[in-house]
């Protein structure tokens, strides 16, 4: 009596890299892609000729509260 051959087994399925390298290709590609446009659009601003100057303003001192008594009074109906 011979024993059966037993089957060969199959190498467990690999994972496709493509489907996780392309979309984080993908998504760097769009990032890069946005930057470069919000540079593009940085660089085409043109100034309009005008000029902003930025000061900082000092508060004034206050003067002391007035110091008066007020009196408040309510009839009951």
């Amino acid at each position: 009596m011979t024993a059966a051959p037993t089957p060969a087994r199959r190498p467990p399925p690999r994972r496709n890299r493509g489907r996780i390298l392309l979309p984080l290709g993908g998504a760097v590609v769009a990032f890069v892609l946005g930057i470069a446009v919000g540079e593009a659009l940085d660089d085409a601003a043109e100034p309009d000729g005008t000029q902003t100057l930025v000061r900082t303003l000092n508060p004034l001192p206050l003067a002391p509260a007035a110091r008066e008594t007020v009196t408040v009074t309510t009839t009951n109906r």
